[in-house]
């Protein structure tokens, strides 16, 4: 009995609950509830594609497999954000590839089999993935199949895997390469143009006709108010053209934004600051450890050739390229808007932009004994030519190795610890380096041409915002969201209260983070797609320095508009076709009985034209596409209509045609290619639509 009371007593809240679904399940449609726990569920999911829900989880996993790609490729383990952003792009691409178009190149008859990949992967069939990857060419940047061999060779021996999961990319990478290319001639190849089709292009394009007109256009300085257009007219629009009124979801928003400026003290105090540490800047002997402790910006080894410090800043380059060897190598103080700098040279040279570099990558305990080794041979040689007989050393050890070429090598390509290969490395002379990957034997053979360099240490110190002017603004802030209370009436108010402008942006999307010229700014979209309509929002602060308070005003949802939401670019367009059908009523009472153009003219007060139309070249023109339909089949020498375009009532005769050879067979044939080139382009987007894929990635990055 006490075991039973122990068990009620610790375990009856989940037996409540147990029970309670059970009971829930005779209530509610089981449908129902699937739906509705798939829904909490897909909130944390990154998309959806063809059926197939993309986690959040599994989604940072493939991001983590792209970043170590990009790690390898780049030689740096630092991204920026626009870099992130690529990353996050190529793991998506690459799950659209895996569980959309594979499987939809595959139902369409295509596949790229074992034979295949191997005759892509070797000299018999190189895929162009490889043949214009620059870890495979040459020093001169031709592609060297050795190079490859080499490199296939090491990803077994490479204990960290980073190769392997290269390796495996490149693969991928072909295999989904070879089926976008068989897709894409199948799809080409089957939209073809046959003579019948050729040679009614050419003669749409080569017959003209020559017409004179009146014209007599709608005038748009004051709206017609006897033409109304009825919600019913509307909605019968809509009903036929349902598909153009597709959108993503979206939302309708007012902010204001508080941005926080520093005061004029904080720059004096920030000129001070700078003024105060000036003397020790030009003296110290430890610049490295002085800027950390006292400068914005830290010690940078860059070696700069002219004009690169104008991205600092144009007076900084001037000093340090414009100044005559025995001028001052230290600056003056330097001010540009809120930030102060001064910059002293601390080495001049000649230096090359790149280096071309061959190395032996060397791990495991004897690799710096087989270092010694192999550097001997390589300098009996001369060159690192058949690197592999250079194992013959120590063979025990080549497994532990990794040969061929890194390639160009610059100060923003560069691989850790690798610095000093431009600058420092004689061209054909081998020697040995040790950096946090492992022992490397390295070759420099070709160097750009050596042009004036400096390293210039940068003394920055910007004005920030003191206690007092963060508050300041903060204040402000604080006053107009009390003001508004949640609300967009109370918002409203606000901004009438404080005299503050009121920002207005339509349809903010779930990927916007940019806010005017204010970055970084998702946490205010997060927001926006969280709230309800009507309300607004407490302080939103963005970057530290800007205080935002929004208010949404409409919601669209994904799929199709409304029609309310339609009807504002719907009215106006029913409107010109009401209007123009109106105007040419009313031309046509003005000129009836007349008989020729001239009196036409006359009577509407207007002028007689002329022009040479042709109607395949319509896209050419930039003339009313109603105007050249109707005149390319009307009889000639006869007064033809009013006819209403899209900007005017036109009242035509035809005075000729002729056929002209100067639109070619090549000009229809190149024509259609263009117009393949664009449905083929257009196939992705219409097969991701089809399968309904999801892309929620804006809810999370």
């Amino acid at each position: 009995m006490a075991v039973l009371q122990n068990i009620r007593v610790k375990f009856g809240l989940v037996i409540s609950i147990i029970i309670a679904l059970a009971l829930l399940s005779f209530i509610i449609d089981p449908t129902t509830l699937s739906t509705a726990l798939q829904s909490m569920s897909s909130k944390y999911d990154v998309g959806k594609i063809n059926g197939k829900s993309v986690s959040y989880t599994d989604f940072q996993e493939d991001i983590q497999t792209f970043t170590t790609i990009h790690e390898l490729t780049s030689g740096s383990s630092a991204q920026s954000e626009e870099q992130q952003q690529q990353i996050r792009d190529a793991a998506w691409q690459n799950l659209i590839d895996k569980y959309l178009f594979v499987k939809q190149a595959k139902a369409a008859g295509l596949n790229v089999g074992e034979a295949e990949m191997l005759a892509l992967t070797s000299d018999e069939m190189t895929s162009d993935v490889l043949k214009n990857n620059y870890a495979f060419l040459d020093q001169d940047g031709n592609y060297d199949p050795s190079i490859l061999v080499d490199f296939v060779k090491s990803v077994d021996s490479d204990a960290t895997g980073r190769l392997r999961t290269y390796w495996s990319f490149l693969q991928n990478s072909i295999y989904n390469q070879q089926f976008y290319s068989k897709y894409a001639s199948l799809f080409n190849t089957s939209n073809f143009q046959n003579d019948l089709m050729l040679s009614k292009a050419i003669a749409d394009n080569n017959n003209t006709t020559d017409v004179s007109f009146v014209m007599l256009p709608f005038g748009y300085t004051m709206t017609d108010t006897s033409v109304v257009v009825t919600n019913e007219e509307i909605k019968r629009y809509y009903d036929a053209h349902k598909e153009f009124y597709r959108q993503s979801a979206s939302r309708d928003i007012e902010y204001v934004v508080f941005e926080v400026v520093p005061s004029e003290k904080d720059i004096a105090d920030a000129n001070e600051k700078i003024s105060a540490v000036y003397d020790e800047f030009s003296t110290t002997d430890n610049m490295k450890s002085f800027l950390l402790k006292n400068s914005d910006r830290p010690y940078s080894e860059y070696w700069y050739k002219d004009g690169e410090l104008n991205a600092v800043n144009a007076d900084l380059n001037a000093f340090a390229f414009n100044a005559e060897r025995n001028a001052p190598q230290v600056s003056g103080i330097i001010q540009n808007g809120n930030t102060f700098y001064a910059g002293r040279v601390m080495d001049a040279a000649m230096v090359p932009d790149s280096a071309y570099v061959k190395h032996i990558l060397l791990q495991g305990e004897n690799a710096a004994h087989l270092a010694d080794s192999l550097l001997a041979v390589v300098r009996n040689r001369g060159n690192f030519s058949n690197l592999a007989a250079m194992y013959s050393v120590d063979q025990s050890s080549a497994a532990d190795g990794e040969l061929g070429n890194i390639g160009w090598m610059t100060q923003s390509y560069m691989i850790p610890g690798f610095e000093g290969v431009i600058k420092d490395a004689e061209i054909g002379k081998p020697f040995i380096l040790t950096t946090q990957y492992g022992t490397h034997v390295v070759l420099v053979s070709k160097k750009s041409k050596p042009v004036l360099k400096k390293q210039v240490a940068i003394l920055e110190q910007s004005a920030l915002a003191g206690r007092e002017t963060y508050n300041e603004y903060y204040n402000k802030a604080s006053r107009f969201a009390a003001i508004a209370n949640g609300t967009l009436e109370g918002y409203k108010a606000a901004v009438d209260s404080m005299g503050v402008y009121s920002h207005v942006q339509n349809n903010v999307l779930e990927s916007t983070s940019s806010y005017g010229a204010i970055d970084n700014a998702k946490e205010l979209t997060r927001w926006i797609f969280e709230a309800k309509k009507g309300k607004a929002s407490k302080i939103v602060t963005v970057n530290n320095n800007y205080f935002f308070i929004a208010a949404l005003k409409g919601i669209h949802e994904e799929g199709y508009a409304t029609v309310a939401e339609a009807a504002e670019t719907i009215r106006p367009t029913l409107y010109m076709e009401k209007l123009g059908a109106k105007k040419a009523e009313e031309v046509a009472a003005k000129i009836q009985g007349l008989n020729t153009l001239e009196e036409v003219a006359e009577a509407l007060g207007a002028s007689v034209s002329t022009q040479t139309l042709s109607f395949g070249a319509l896209q050419l023109q930039g003339v009313d596409p109603k105007f050249v339909g109707a005149a390319s089949v009307a009889p000639e020498h006869q007064l033809c209509g009013p006819v209403a375009g899209n900007i005017a009532v036109y009242v035509f005769e035809v005075t000729g045609r002729d056929t002209g050879s100067y639109y070619t067979e090549d000009d229809a044939k190149n024509f259609e290619t263009q117009k393949n080139q664009y449905n083929s382009q257009m196939v992705m987007s219409v097969m991701q639509r089809a399968a309904d894929v999801k892309d929620n990635r804006a809810r999370f990055f």
